[in-house]
């Protein structure tokens, strides 16, 4: 089995972490943190730079490290290098997903999380209270 190597930003403002619905492809209209693939010689940290500038039209500053999820879909195993990250100027401008919402601890499970988006929950509730 092929393995992707992702990574995704898990951006807060506040007491508020932002999500994405996809709009495209087998997982169409299910949520995920923005991201995207690692490039040959790039860093997690500058893939993901470059991955939220081309999705979101923004740029944010990474502020740590939270987790890796490794997730076998039935097509491929998935590396997601998943990072704590805030805005760093304006608001985020949808070029790929059909939707965006700032999520609290309590809408958090409202939305349809990819499965392995889905394993950040419990950790993301325990930095939300923080």
């Amino acid at each position: 089995m092929r393995t992707i190597e992702v990574v995704a930003a898990i951006i807060r403002q506040g007491d508020k972490i932002f999500a994405t619905q996809r709009g495209y492809g087998d997982w169409k209209d299910w949520w995920e943190f923005p991201g995207g693939k690692v490039e040959e010689g790039e860093s997690p940290e500058a893939a993901l730079l470059r991955e939220i500038r081309e999705e979101l039209s923004i740029e944010i500053k990474v502020d740590k490290f939270l987790c890796t999820i490794d997730w076998d879909y039935p097509q491929f195993h998935l590396t997601m290098h998943c990072y704590m990250c805030s805005l760093a100027g304006e608001a985020p401008h949808l070029n790929e997903h059909e939707a965006a919402r700032w999520l609290d601890s309590a809408t958090l499970s409202s939305v349809r999380w990819l499965p392995a988006d889905i394993q950040l929950l419990p950790l993301l509730e325990r930095e939300l209270t923080k």
